[in-house]
């Protein structure tokens, strides 16, 4: 028997998560000049703004889900390859030596979020 509670624990997961990212990811679009002025050259603006459209329009996906997560269930693992895509090489980058500890923190909370996404498609029931 599955627990009643469970499309209310995915609801949360997600909706919070969507919120949550579009508050870290909609004011980069503003933040390029952050950048200039911390040293860090933007040679290929495309690939930043793309990152950030491509990644915010995806925390629509989260709020979807959370509106609805039995009948979206399906999309569920796809949000996983969507938060540890990035945390994964992250991961591996620190441990060579190629970024950063405030990244390597900043991609540990996706890795976090990635394990709620786990466990709420674990906990919803299959339509």
């Amino acid at each position: 028997m599955s627990d009643p509670t469970a499309p209310i624990a995915a609801k949360g997961i997600y909706t919070i998560a969507g919120i949550y990212g579009l508050i870290v990811l909609l004011p980069l679009y503003f933040g390029e000049h952050v950048l200039a002025t911390m040293g860090q050259v933007l040679t290929r603006p495309e690939y930043y703004y793309g990152f950030i459209g491509a990644a915010g329009s995806f925390q629509l996906v989260y709020l979807a889900i959370g509106r609805d997560p039995i009948r979206f269930r399906p999309l569920m693992p796809l949000t996983l390859v969507a938060k540890w895509s990035f945390t994964i090489p992250v991961a591996i980058l620190f441990l060579a030596g190629r970024v950063d500890t405030i990244t390597m923190i900043l991609a540990s909370v996706d890795a976090m979020i990635g394990l709620a996404f786990l466990r709420a498609w674990r906990i919803t029931p299959v339509a």
